[in-house]
């Protein structure tokens, strides 16, 4: 199983595994209009699917960020619905 396998809703591991650590709150975000995602302090390797899964609208900025700061990611309610089954799974 390779890094660009997919998932039944078309998303890879990758993006999917991205999905899980906000949903664990181990993720940050930078306010910005391409935004950045950090996973236990380090910067995503992977910033294009990062930037592909807020525009997405599967992460999300909490509300009052100041631009280019850090915020915690959340997952919008898709993301929570995508990841969802994936949790109850393992």
């Amino acid at each position: 199983m390779n890094e660009r396998a997919q998932d039944p809703e078309g998303l890879s591991h990758r993006a999917l595994a991205m999905l899980r650590a906000v949903a664990q709150g181990r993720a940050e975000i930078t306010v910005s209009l391409e935004p950045d995602l950090y996973v236990d302090g380090l910067p995503c390797s992977d910033q294009s699917t990062a930037h592909r899964l807020a525009h997405a609208g599967l992460i999300r900025l909490p509300a009052g960020g100041v631009p280019g700061s850090r915020v915690p990611a959340e997952l919008s309610e898709t993301g929570q619905e995508l990841v969802e089954p994936l949790a109850t799974a393992a």
